[in-house]
């Protein structure tokens, strides 16, 4: 099972150049893997299930997982599993997207992470 390429929608990408900028992580994938970790470890299913993936950003599933893309296959599938959907290659993709975008908006949403310290405190709720 494979995942190809991580696309984000506009309002995300608008997003994570702010988290850029405000806690100077430089590469869009490390904060897309807080973001989909902090989505996932939310029991709740996300609302929002129909995304637009409509912006410029997009990374290969190697550069976003990198050396723990099994990890991070494994974690899908498991929330796959969990919230009774198939485990089909769209249902898993489905589910990086909902739950990339979810989280995104967590660590958006969040006015009290302006730095890489704020944010890795945001692990230990």
């Amino acid at each position: 099972m494979s995942l190809d390429t991580v696309r984000l929608s506009q309002p995300a990408r608008d997003q994570l150049v702010r988290l850029k900028r405000t806690t100077g992580i430089k590469h869009w994938n490390v904060l897309c893997r807080w973001a989909l970790a902090m989505s996932l470890r939310d029991p709740s299913t996300p609302l929002v299930k129909d995304i637009t993936t409509d912006s410029n950003v997009e990374m290969s599933w190697r550069t976003f997982a990198g050396s723990y893309g099994d990890i991070y296959l494994a974690l899908l599938k498991q929330r796959c599993a969990t919230d009774g959907e198939p485990l089909t290659d769209e249902s898993i993709n489905q589910t990086l997207i909902v739950h990339l975008h979810r989280g995104i908006g967590y660590l958006a949403g969040n006015k009290e992470i302006r730095t890489i310290r704020e944010l890795v405190g945001t692990t230990s709720d």
